[in-house]
């Protein structure tokens, strides 16, 4: 087993980097050292990322050397991670006018419409962290045969709820934002809340399937 690269982000964070290929070990390994380090005197935060951690910390307190040691022994010893996730089922509709990348997806994979459509619905996605803006989780499982490289120009005005694949990893736009991802679809739930308890719709560690509702020209 490989540890963590750890590089400092100032003066009281760290960045911990795995040194191993992006998997679900790797990503549960990641959220099982994020909640050892809440409980460490001189912690002030642990936020995990894709394949990396990143620990806020009172130098004064927890000096880095000792930080670093730490981290090494949890990654090393990390046990399953314990806690409540759910599998969450959104409808989709594919293609039209909120999903206009998903022929260009077609075209460039040499897949029909319809294959495209029947891969990313049949996957199971794992939710591997949250980021860009609220709500928003980047989703592992994409079948490779669908991995299309972001745009060149990003879009400034794209809705929430939009379907959308980046490279290798799947999401949903959560917020009315900018997006450089490829569009495929569109689906009504509410990704933030801040109301709501927890806020987000998904979380780490939680399963997404997505159900296509029609493919629309």
């Amino acid at each position: 087993m490989k540890l963590p690269r750890a590089s400092f982000l100032g003066t009281s964070a760290m960045l911990f980097e795995a040194e191993e290929a992006l998997g679900l070990g790797v990503q549960e390994r990641v959220w099982a050292v994020a909640k050892a380090a809440e409980a460490w005197p001189g912690v002030q935060e642990a936020v995990p990322g894709m394949n990396n951690l990143t620990v806020a910390f009172d130098p004064f307190a927890l000096p880095s050397e000792a930080l670093v040691q730490q981290v090494h022994a949890a990654w090393f010893h990390a046990p399953a991670v314990e806690g409540q996730t759910k599998t969450v089922e959104l409808p989709v509709v594919y293609g039209g006018e909120r999903g206009p990348d998903l022929a260009a997806i077609a075209e460039r994979t040499g897949l029909e419409v319809a294959t495209v459509v029947r891969l990313h619905s049949e996957a199971r996605y794992a939710v591997f962290f949250l980021g860009a803006h609220p709500g928003f989780a980047y989703l592992a499982g994409l079948d490779p045969r669908l991995h299309t490289p972001r745009r060149a120009e990003p879009r400034l005005h794209i809705r929430a709820g939009t379907v959308a694949i980046g490279g290798a990893q799947a999401g949903v736009v959560a917020q009315n934002s900018p997006s450089g991802w490829q569009l495929i679809g569109h689906c009504d739930p509410s990704f933030f809340d801040a109301h709501r308890t927890p806020p987000t719709l998904l979380c780490p560690g939680d399963t997404v399937v997505f159900r296509a509702t029609r493919i629309d020209t």
